[in-house]
């Protein structure tokens, strides 16, 4: 079946779905929710995921582009929680989504900060994962081992290091996304691709075992879908759908460089946060030029907004971080821009920081299957746990899970002669997507075309300027860029539309 989501298929499959029974309804369209769509489709079940914005739109699209072996649980005696991690890793690395993930080095620098015990342990921690690495059963040709670095090495992967007192760095290697909101974006079409029907701008109004009141939130009209099973994959949003989800949402902030604020820039680096153990802000280059420089690990109370702000408090903080360790320091005129994520973590005491990475898997008294918790790099294994449970809850006619070998879309052989940057960006679709660009090659910002843009209405589910300058690009990032690239992005959508 054809991978492409549009408007045309959009409105044909919710017309679908309105007069049918199907056996799973999926809430919530982040990496998680769209891998519980492609599981159960996967496994021969009529499928429905909706979302009340679009792909991506929450938690999803925020993160640190990491798909990262676990270095951190393994610090806290998290064995089963960082191996899981790494098995997830390698699948994604191998099988399932090698264009849009690959291996990138990352430097932690010795400086005075860091004393020769500490780098010690950290060295130790290093080679522990490369054992999980090892039991993982990902070859060490797509993730290199840890290695130490003189000064002058690690001044040549990162020049703006500061050379007071620096000793060197510790190398390590994880992997790397390309960008978040193409993985999700992935996924919902290889769910589409087995059948799924893949509905964005449906928002879930109530929940029951035997379905959803949803609003088309294009037109208002209301409408039932009818479902064997109903998974809530709706992440910081999951306890406003079932009251008996408890949360505690823990907000991560990003900032965004400017490109040509830390020249030279070719390591990820990680640098440890004052005061905490086992706590590093990281530092991430930008094939676009921008860097960005993350997380913050806060608690937040209260509603749960739509789209988090980022505070100045967290923004100062990260800086005062990254200028610890930098021979010229990074002022705040730098900073083009910010973004926050909130974390789904299950209510316990303590910090936030603190609390496990661990999903969970909940059914409501109502019949509801929940899905809270974990992080990005285990969206996988989240899926077919949810689906799991929701086959065996209702006896659903269904096998075990397939998707540890369905390769995502784009995952295939990458054509030759086309640009290094659509290659990493769409794989073996890259060839189709350069015959757009040849056709429409105006730049709309960041490198990207109008050719990009008229892929991203035809085939990738983009309904308005939001989709395409937020989430199927990164332009929005920074406001500036995103106020430059918004009349050209309506043209092309207004000529697209008409087509």
């Amino acid at each position: 079946m054809d991978s492409s989501l549009n408007a045309r298929r959009r409105a044909r499959e919710l017309r679908e779905v309105a007069e049918e029974r199907v056996d799973v309804l999926v809430v919530g369209l982040g990496a998680t929710g769209a891998g519980a769509a492609l599981d159960a489709a996967s496994r021969g079940l009529s499928v429905a995921a909706i979302d009340a914005h679009d792909l991506a739109f929450g938690t999803s699209r925020w993160s640190s582009k990491m798909i990262h072996g676990g270095l951190r649980y393994l610090a806290k005696g998290q064995v089963d929680v960082a191996y899981e991690s790494a098995v997830e890793r390698g699948i994604l690395l191998r099988r399932t989504a090698p264009h849009l993930v690959r291996a990138h080095p990352y430097m932690l620098p010795l400086t005075s900060a860091l004393s020769r015990r500490q780098a010690a342990l950290v060295m130790a921690g290093y080679r522990l994962g490369d054992v999980l690495r090892a039991a993982a059963r990902t070859p060490r040709r797509l993730l290199p081992g840890p290695a130490r670095l003189n000064a002058a090495r690690a001044h040549t992967l990162a020049p703006v290091l500061s050379g007071d007192g620096l000793r060197g760095a510790l190398l390590s290697w994880d992997g790397r996304l390309v960008d978040d909101a193409r993985l999700v974006v992935a996924i919902a079409r290889t769910a589409a691709a087995h059948g799924a029907r893949v509905l964005t701008r449906c928002r879930a109004l109530r929940l029951s075992d035997q379905g959803a009141t949803v609003r088309d939130e294009l037109t208002g009209e209301e409408l039932t879908v009818r479902a064997r099973a109903v998974i809530n994959a709706t992440g910081v949003w999951a306890g406003s759908l079932d009251p008996e989800v408890r949360l505690r949402p823990s907000r991560g902030t990003h900032l965004v460089l400017r490109p040509g604020t830390l020249p030279g820039l070719i390591a990820g680096m990680h640098l440890p946060i004052p005061g905490e153990s086992n706590r590093f802000a990281l530092v991430l280059p930008q094939r676009d030029g921008r860097v960005y420089v993350g997380l913050t690990d806060e608690p937040v109370d209260g509603p749960v907004p739509d789209v988090p702000e980022a505070p100045e408090e967290d923004v100062r903080a990260l800086l005062d971080v990254l200028n610890g360790v930098l021979e010229t320091q990074v002022t705040r005129e730098a900073v083009a821009g910010a973004y926050a994520g909130l974390r789904p973590l299950l209510a316990a005491d303590g910090r936030t920081a603190d609390l496990s990475r661990r999903h969970a898997v909940l059914l409501s008294g109502g019949g509801v299957v929940t899905v809270v918790g974990g992080k990005l790099t285990t969206y996988r294994r989240m899926a077919e746990d949810a689906v799991d449970r929701a086959v065996s809850s209702r006896n659903l006619p269904a096998g075990r899970s397939r998707t540890r070998k369905i390769p995502l879309v784009g995952a295939g052989t990458q054509p030759s002669g086309v640009p290094a940057r659509l290659a990493e960006r769409y794989g073996s679709e890259a060839g189709a997507v350069h015959e757009l660009v040849k056709a429409y090659p105006e730049e709309v910002g960041l490198g990207i075309t109008e050719g990009e843009l008229m892929w991203s209405v035809a085939h990738e589910g983009a309904l308005d300027e939001g989709d395409l300058l937020d989430r199927r690009t990164r332009i929005g990032l920074v406001r500036e860029d995103r106020d430059r690239a918004l009349a050209t992005t309506r043209d092309v959508l207004d000529r697209t539309r008409h087509a």
